[in-house]
């Protein structure tokens, strides 16, 4: 089919580039905003502006909550078509659990509740989730969106795609011909090295382009084949799941067989107990930590059969100074606080798939690497949309003298996933700062800013891309870049309207970084917005001429 295998290898780049290539880049967008998850989520809901806090005793404040937490309503509504017979009023938890971070001003706690009467699952469960601040125990709303870990993040996993876990098939297929196209843009270009070096700007918008594309990509290749690769070792278990589907009697064999070695009640034994101190369990935990010399602050409370003779407790040391998210968990018995057993070392299998995880979730305390995170992503980002342009520039005029649509749609296709994109995003942070307070389902609301704008960026990019019919550049990037550029400086201008927590304070009064850096990122966004829309102005007029000239060439040529 092809000549040479160089040749071939183009054509994968280029095609299958192209394809996915409008989900590689938000993919690698969300990501990127992901690596700042929190930061964003302290901007969103500014009742939660304080310092990051330890987790708070469990004794005097977590516990009672734990009891009065309920399953989430649209669950436990599902749930009731699944039973043949009715739920009970109050439903059996079967594990509670709190975790926080370095990062967390707050505490997320957890909990899953057994559903009774499913004939086609016995272990059928439900969730409850709250969030509490640990100064006070107070509960914060359930109706806030947390942007950067509740939008953003999952997003970046599994494009809020939930239907059988359809969302991270189809990241998984991604990061798959991402891998593809990185060892395909390998072998099309023999100079690697020499096009580390080579970005010419003011040549014409082609070769600008693929110069742009050639540095971006190799600049941060390593990291893309990184991240595109450990992203798919995450959900092995997902995408191969052997133990849930063929294995399922073996993989719960061998579960039991590991709890009985640990000394863990792997069932309850339906005779309630009450639960000795997990305080003192924790300060045991902490002791035995630091005589390892590894002290630390807890970062994941796990509490299995609460309130049951066969509850355990296990505790889990935050992981802010090592790779590995969490670590060296102790477990405890539930009704008398003895260790019952406490994690060796683990082999090297499992921690090169702690490095390989935690490396890529990066939730250690690095800010400098964190940085470089997020200019990678960016990095490929911006690959991914000069390949977008190149293809396109490559194109749309032979497509255009030849009647076709093909690149006019490929831009549109662009446009909606670059310029339109940061529109959608910036239109949630300023959604988030203009719709009242006390709006019920607030967040769902920024939700819905937040795709009716993404919409509306492909339908103005599908309308405005008609000059490209004639083989002259779309209008719309330059429309949408002047609406990036009003969007982030308005977000920064509501924020401090709003909150009073302009940058003058968050940087110099108070030195607090979370909002600042967002601020200053917003900042930055709109004045790089604004330069790009200056400079598609002035381009205009000179690939209008362009045209015109080749125009009337091709005609005194005829």
């Amino acid at each position: 089919m092809f000549p040479s295998f160089r040749l071939a290898m183009s054509w994968l780049h280029t095609w299958f580039g192209l394809v996915l290539g409008y989900l590689l880049i938000v993919i690698f967008f969300f990501g990127s905003l992901s690596v700042f998850d929190r930061e964003f989520d302290r901007w969103a809901i500014p009742d939660t502006r304080f310092a990051a806090q330890p987790l708070p005793s469990y004794d005097r404040m977590l516990a009672p909550i734990f009891a009065r937490m309920t399953p989430e309503a649209d669950e436990l509504e599902a749930a009731r078509g699944r039973v043949k017979t009715p739920l009970p009023e109050t439903l059996k938890p079967l594990n509670w659990s709190a975790y926080t971070t370095h990062r967390d001003p707050v505490v997320g706690l957890y909990a899953e509740y057994a559903v009774p009467g499913n004939p086609d699952d016995p272990e059928d469960h439900v969730h409850g989730h709250v969030t509490v601040d640990p100064r006070n125990g107070r509960l914060l709303r359930d109706d806030q969106l947390k942007i950067g870990s509740e939008f953003f993040y999952p997003m970046h996993i599994g494009l809020h795609i939930t239907w059988k876990n359809l969302g991270y098939w189809i990241v998984g297929l991604a990061a798959l011909v991402m891998l593809a196209a990185l060892v395909s843009g390998v072998v099309i270009h023999r100079h690697l090295f020499r096009e580390f070096f080579t970005f010419r700007p003011k040549k014409h918008i082609q070769r600008s382009t693929l110069d742009l594309h050639n540095l971006t990509g190799v600049v941060a290749l390593p990291f893309h084949f990184f991240f595109a690769l450990t992203g798919l070792t995450i959900f092995a278990a997902m995408y191969l799941p052997v133990s849930e589907s063929m294995l399922k009697p073996q993989a719960t064999a061998a579960a039991m067989a590991e709890a009985q070695e640990k000394h863990l009640p792997y069932t309850a034994a339906g005779v309630p107990a009450p639960m000795a101190s997990v305080d003192a369990m924790v300060s045991e935990a902490k002791r035995r930590w630091a005589a390892h010399d590894m002290a630390g602050e807890v970062g994941y409370l796990y509490i299995s059969h609460p309130g049951d003779r066969n509850s355990y407790v296990s505790i889990y040391r935050g992981g802010s100074d090592r790779v590995a998210l969490l670590g060296q968990a102790i477990h405890f018995e539930g009704t008398t606080g003895r260790v019952l057993y406490e994690e060796p070392q683990p082999s090297a299998v499992a921690k090169i798939n702690e490095f390989l995880t935690g490396l890529h979730l990066q939730q250690f305390e690095h800010w400098a690497l964190r940085w470089f995170y997020l200019f990678g992503g960016l990095a490929g980002c911006a690959c991914i949309a000069t390949g977008f342009l190149f293809f396109v520039e490559k194109r749309k005029r032979k497509h255009a003298a030849q009647g076709h649509a093909g690149a006019r749609w490929a831009d549109a296709m662009a446009v909606t996933t670059v310029t339109g994109m940061l529109v959608a995003a910036l239109a949630i942070l300023v959604a988030n700062r203009l719709l009242p307070e006390d709006l019920p389902l607030r967040g769902d609301w920024e939700k819905r800013t937040f795709w009716t704008a993404w919409l509306l960026c492909f339908a103005h990019a599908a309308w405005r891309s008609r000059p490209m019919r004639q083989g002259l550049p779309s209008p719309a990037w330059f429309e949408q870049c002047c609406a990036v550029a009003a969007l982030a400086f308005a977000a920064v201008v509501l924020n401090g309207i709003t909150t009073g927590d302009h940058l003058l304070k968050t940087l110099f009064v108070e030195r607090y970084w979370p909002v600042a850096s967002v601020d200053l990122a917003l900042l930055a966004v709109g004045l790089l917005a604004a330069g790009v829309a200056r400079r598609l102005r002035q381009r205009r007029p000179v690939a209008e001429a362009h045209v015109r000239a080749t125009n009337a060439g091709q005609a005194h040529a005829s």
